[in-house]
């Protein structure tokens, strides 16, 4: 019995082991890489008549815009601001104004 309760104890430990490898966490993305947006979010992007702003910087996914330029938040979804720069709509995360997406 002793035997059947070590080898039980063994496989769920080996186990747990390989199921903490398989999970993956991904914190930031890539700069060259884009998010997967929830649709509802691109939706609402793409539907508001939002004014354009000037930005001498570049719109590239992990640019930081200055606190000058307002972030508009998105109804219901935590996470995702947008605003318009050089006619370009942009996904940034609200906190920090960090550019997430450029939308096409």
């Amino acid at each position: 019995m002793r035997k059947i309760m070590l080898a039980a104890a063994a496989m769920l430990t080996i186990s747990s082991a390989a199921f903490a490898q398989s999970t993956v966490i991904v914190t930031d993305p890539a700069p060259t890489g884009s998010v997967v947006l929830p649709g509802e979010v691109r939706t609402y992007v793409m539907e508001q008549t939002t004014p354009s702003v000037v930005y001498d910087g570049d719109i590239v996914v992990g640019a930081t815009l200055p606190d000058t330029v307002e972030v508009h938040t998105v109804p219901n979804v935590d996470g995702y601001g947008y605003t318009v720069v050089n006619e370009r709509r942009v996904i940034v995360e609200p906190e920090t104004h960090r550019i997430i997406q450029v939308l096409e």
